[in-house]
C-alpha cells in the first residue's frame, strides 16, 4: 500500500461521518446506512480518533459540527461526489428521452421498430407517451414529438418533415371476397365505412365519385386510426389511413387497398421539438433514427 493509501482514514467511517452531518442524528444516519445506531457513533468515534480532534458536539439530546466538521464535511462530499462520477463514466447510466407520439402512430410504426432502436442506442433510455393531445414540452417533460400537421406548430418550436400523409383505403381480402370477382367503386360501398376521428371519408368519396357518391347505409366510427385499421384487418370493412401504418400489412397481404384513391389532406408528420432541446445528443440520435426508419419506407 503506498504511503497516501496508508494515511486515509476509514471510507465506512467517512461514510458515517457524512450521513450523519446531513442528518445530525445518529438514528436518521443509521436508518439511510442500514446498521445500528451504536455502529454509527462507533465509526465516528473511531474517525475522530484516526484525525485526533472532535467532528461534532454531542449534547444529550442534539448533535452539531464543530467547525473543523464543517470544514471537513465539505471536502468529504466533494470528494464522493468524484468518485461517482467515475464511477458514472465506467458505467454510464442510460439516458432518458421522452417522446410523444399518437396511439397510432406508436402502434402500427413505432413499436414494430424498437428492437431495432434498442440495439442501435442501448444506453438511451426512450419513454414513450402515447397520446393525441398536444405536448407541451415544458410541463410535460417532453423532448420530442411526432405529430400530424402543418409548421409553424408553435413558438419556439422546430419542425422536420417525417412523413407526407397519403390516405389510402384499404380493406381484408375476405372482406373483398364477399363482393365477387373484381368489384365495381360501387360494389366496395357494399361493405361498411370504417371512420376515425379525422371523419375524411366524405372527402374521399368526393374524388372516387366526382359525379357524387351513392348514398352509403353501413358507418362504424372510432376514435383512433389503429382501431379503424383493426376492423378492417378483422373483415368488418372498408378504412382510409396513412399508407405508411399499413405497409407492412399490404406486404404481407392482411390487408388489400380499395379504389383508385391517394388522398392529401395539405398536412404531414413532422418531428417537432424545442429550439432549446434538453438531451442534446439523445435528441439528435432520436431524431436521426426516426429520419433514417422512414426512408426506409
Amino acid at each position: 500500500m503506498s504511503k497516501d493509501l496508508a494515511r486515509l482514514p476509514s471510507l465506512n467511517g467517512l461514510r458515517a461521518f457524512e450521513v450523519a452531518s446531513r442528518h445530525l442524528n445518529f438514528r436518521l444516519a443509521a436508518e439511510e446506512l442500514g446498521v445500528t445506531q451504536g455502529a454509527v457513533a462507533q465509526q465516528v468515534r473511531n474517525l475522530e480518533a484516526q484525525l485526533g480532534l472532535h467532528l461534532f458536539h454531542r449534547r444529550s439530546r442534539s448533535l452539531f459540527l464543530t467547525e473543523a466538521g464543517r470544514g471537513y464535511v465539505t471536502n468529504i462530499r466533494k470528494a464522493f461526489d468524484l468518485i461517482a462520477e467515475a464511477t458514472d463514466v465506467l458505467r454510464p447510466e442510460p439516458a432518458h428521452l421522452t417522446i410523444s407520439v399518437t396511439p397510432t402512430f406508436a402502434t402500427k410504426w413505432l413499436i414494430p421498430r424498437l428492437t431495432d432502436f434498442t440495439e442501435a442506442y442501448p444506453l438511451i433510455d426512450l419513454r414513450i407517451v402515447a397520446s393525441d393531445r398536444v405536448a407541451n414540452f415544458q410541463t410535460d417533460a417532453v423532448d420530442l414529438a411526432v405529430r400530424l400537421g402543418r409548421p409553424p406548430f408553435g413558438p419556439g418550436l422546430t419542425a422536420e418533415h417525417l412523413f407526407d400523409q397519403v390516405l389510402i383505403a384499404v380493406a381484408s381480402p375476405a372482406a373483398l371476397t364477399r363482393l365477387g370477382p373484381d368489384p365495381s367503386p360501387r360494389d366496395l360501398l357494399g361493405l361498411a365505412l370504417l371512420h376515425d376521428a379525422h371523419d375524411l371519408w366524405p372527402q374521399a368519396l368526393g374524388l372516387v365519385f366526382p359525379d357524387g357518391a351513392p348514398p352509403t347505409t353501413k358507418n362504424i366510427r372510432f376514435n383512433q386510426t389503429s382501431l379503424a385499421i383493426e376492423a378492417a384487418m378483422a373483415g368488418q370493412g372498408i378504412t382510409l389511413t396513412p399508407r405508411f401504418y399499413v405497409a407492412d400489412d399490404l406486404a404481407a397481404g392482411k390487408l388489400v387497398t380499395c379504389f383508385d384513391l391517394d388522398l392529401r389532406t395539405g398536412t404531414d408528420f413532422y418531428i417537432v421539438a424545442p429550439r432549446k432541446i434538453r438531451n442534446a445528443p439523445q435528441v439528435t440520435a432520436v431524431r436521426d433514427w426516426l429520419r433514417a426508419q422512414a426512408a426506409r419506407g
